[in-house]
Parts: structure tokens; sequence; C-alpha cells
């Protein structure tokens, strides 16, 4: 029988375990054909050598959880654990095990768990994986860009890129907002701010900081891709709906050998001065057929702010 010899180094084994235990019943309950005894900082597992490397990345996840929030709860020890699916997850491949199924795709600030709360963001969450290229059309409301975030912070926190890009054509909302003072930073931010946005439950105000000042992430302008090549990135284009044809082109060809892209976009709110000047519609009908490029359309059973909103994408007629 195999043996895993594992050391809490880093945080309190009480607060790991929990009190009166709780937290290593509840693990154990999650791995039932491993025997598991924990001493201390100590802790034994005897079992199948797959069952074992499926503990210890588990195991790994719940002592960084704790060092980066300072608590663990049951709820959050069985999100992590996927207790009820573990044993289908193994099985189902790193689709499911990444996030797909309503499991967490993040754990963000103060252990908030952002999750696909929809069967369309699941299948946002599954169509990374296997693609390079992902549109994610929809009307306002649906967690279309909360979702691709989510996804591009994951893919950092896991190392599996180097480098988060996001980016907006900037575009008035139907109004002139005349001249902004301050410096372009200044200048561009307020069309960029649902990114921030995003961001700020997802990353901790320090730490996110020092990826915008080192450029781990960066936002900007669509204009300002044009002459780059983006690799070994996560790369978001939101609100695609307000660039042109040739911006989208130029958009989608900046992609370096290893690089995922995301645009994101709803047909139904195009900013721009002619509405049939709107490369979405375009890319959307020459693309839909090219291997490892996947379209989602979300609905309005996507919607996932207020119950009003998916009324009021009623009543204006964006949603059947």
């Amino acid at each position: 029988m195999n043996e895993l010899k594992l050391t809490l180094e880093t945080v309190n084994p009480a607060q790991f375990w929990g009190s009166n235990n709780e937290h290593y019943e509840l693990i154990k309950r999650a791995f039932p054909k491993l025997k598991i005894v924990a001493r201390g900082n100590e802790v034994k597992v005897l079992g199948d050598e797959e069952e074992q490397k499926l503990f210890d990345k588990k195991f790994g996840k719940l002592v960084g959880h704790l060092e980066q929030y300072g608590s663990l709860n049951t709820s959050e020890i069985e999100s992590i654990l996927a207790i009820k699916h573990i044993a289908e997850l193994e099985d189902a491949g790193p689709a499911k095990l990444n996030g797909g199924g309503g499991e967490v795709i993040v754990f963000g600030n103060n252990g908030l768990m952002i999750k696909a709360r929809t069967a369309n963001q699941r299948r946002m969450v599954d169509s990374i994986v296997k693609n390079d290229v992902l549109f994610a059309i929809g009307p306002a409301g649906t967690g279309k860009t909360y979702t691709a975030v989510a996804l591009a912070v994951r893919a950092l926190k896991n190392k599996e890129i180097k480098r988060i890009i996001l980016t907006r054509p900037a575009v008035e909302a139907g109004e002139n907002l005349g001249f902004l003072p301050g410096d372009l930073k200044e200048k561009v931010d307020p069309y960029l701010r649902p990114l921030y946005d995003a961001l700020d439950d997802m990353i901790p105000a320090e730490k996110l900081k020092l990826y915008l000042e080192n450029r781990t992430i960066e936002i900007a302008p669509l204009a300002f891709m044009r002459g780059r090549t983006l690799d070994n990135c996560f790369v978001i284009l939101d609100e695609a709906q307000n660039s042109t044809d040739l911006q989208l082109k130029m958009f989608l060809t900046r992609m370096g050998p290893s690089a995922k892209f995301i645009v994101t976009g709803d047909v139904t709110q195009i900013d721009l001065p002619k509405k049939g000047m709107s490369g979405l519609h375009n890319a959307l009908r020459i693309l839909d057929d090219i291997p490892g490029i996947e379209i989602i359309y979300l609905t309005g059973e996507d919607v996932v702010r207020h119950k009003l909103v998916k009324r009021i994408l009623k009543a204006y007629g964006d949603i059947q």
C-alpha cells in the first residue's frame, strides 16, 4: 500500500483541522478510498497512488486558502474538495476539475467564491479548456465579462500564463463625455472601469496594484493592441460590439502561439455612430466553423443581476 506524508508548515493545525476535528472528518469523507491519519501538523495518507495525487492537490488548495484568507470553513472545504462529485470529476478530466459544473472558478477577496452560475457560464468554463478563442455573446447582466475575467485570474494563479491583458474599445455609451482632464491613463480608465470592478473582487488590493504596476495585468484601450504579438497571456476583449471590422480583425491576429483569447459582446448595445460599423456580426458569421474557436450565446436565462434586469431586457425586446 502506498504511503504519502504531508506536513502543515505554514498554517495552524488546530485551525486547519477545525473545532472538534470537524474539518478532518469532512476531508476523510471526501476520500473514502484512503486512510488518512493526522497528528498535529503531520499527515499520513495510505491507499491508491492516483487517489493520493488528487488528495495532495486538494490538500494544497485547502492550505493555500487558509494562508491567503486566514480562515477556513466547512462550505469552503466542500467547494474546494467538490465532495459530492469528486469521483466523477476525476474521470471527467481537467475541464471539470478546473471549475466547471458549478464549482468555484477562483476564490476572490475575503473568501468570495466565484462560480459559473448558469449553464452557459459553465459552457464558457469548459470551452476555454478545449479552445484557444472563445466568443461569449449575450445581453447585459449575463455575467459574460465577469466569468471571462475569473477564468483569466484562475489561469494566472495556476501559472498557466504569465500575463492578463484586458481591453475594450474606447467608445462613449450614447453620451458626449467631452474633455477629460489628466494623463492618458486617467482619460481612458472610465471606459475600462467594469474590468477593474471585476478584478477588485478577485485579487487583493495590494497585489492588484503590484500586478498593474509591473504589467502582469494590463488594462488598455483596443487601439493600443495594434502592432503587438500577445503571447503566453490570457487576453479579453470586452464590449466587442463597439469594435469595427478592421479593429476586430486586428485584435484577433495579435494572438501568439501560447495565448487564450475571450471576446465578449452584446449585439443589442452597439454604441458606434453607425450601428452597421460593428465588426462583431461579421466575425461571428465567418469564424463560426473554425476548429479551436467556439461561440457561446448567453440568453435571458443567464441573467444574474437583479430580477428586474431580465424584465427590463424583455420590455426592450433584447430577450424573449
